[in-house]
């Protein structure tokens, strides 16, 4: 996760990722930005379909209240796998908006990683 996790192009040191990847286990990721802030983040996975779904909640700990859901589909395609990722159940449009430069930073070089 080191090499993929997080917004570019902030450098982002992930101190801990703690996953019980089943329905009902939990996940809690925490890490640094170059700017010296300090972030965690966790939920709950609801769906764990191996290969093909993974659905979790989503909540950072700052704001535990609000919480989030994420979707991952996998998808084979000829000699390529599809991921298509869905954040849904914002508390608000800035939060959106805020995650959404976090997924698309994340899925850059997660992308690069497999070039």
């Amino acid at each position: 996760m080191v090499q993929w996790f997080g917004p570019a192009p902030t450098l982002v040191e992930t101190v801990k990722a703690d996953m019980d990847v089943r329905v009902g286990g939990h996940f809690r990721i925490s890490f640094k930005t170059d700017d010296g802030d300090y972030h965690e983040v966790g939920g709950k996975y609801l769906e764990v379909t191996p290969n093909q779904r993974l659905v979790f909640s989503w909540a950072w700990h700052s704001t535990p209240e609000r919480v989030s859901q994420v979707t991952v589909v996998l998808r084979e395609e000829g000699d390529v796998t599809l991921l298509t990722l869905t954040h849904d159940k914002f508390f608000n449009e800035a939060a959106r908006d805020g995650h959404k430069r976090g997924w698309t930073g994340t899925l850059d070089k997660l992308e690069k990683l497999f070039a």
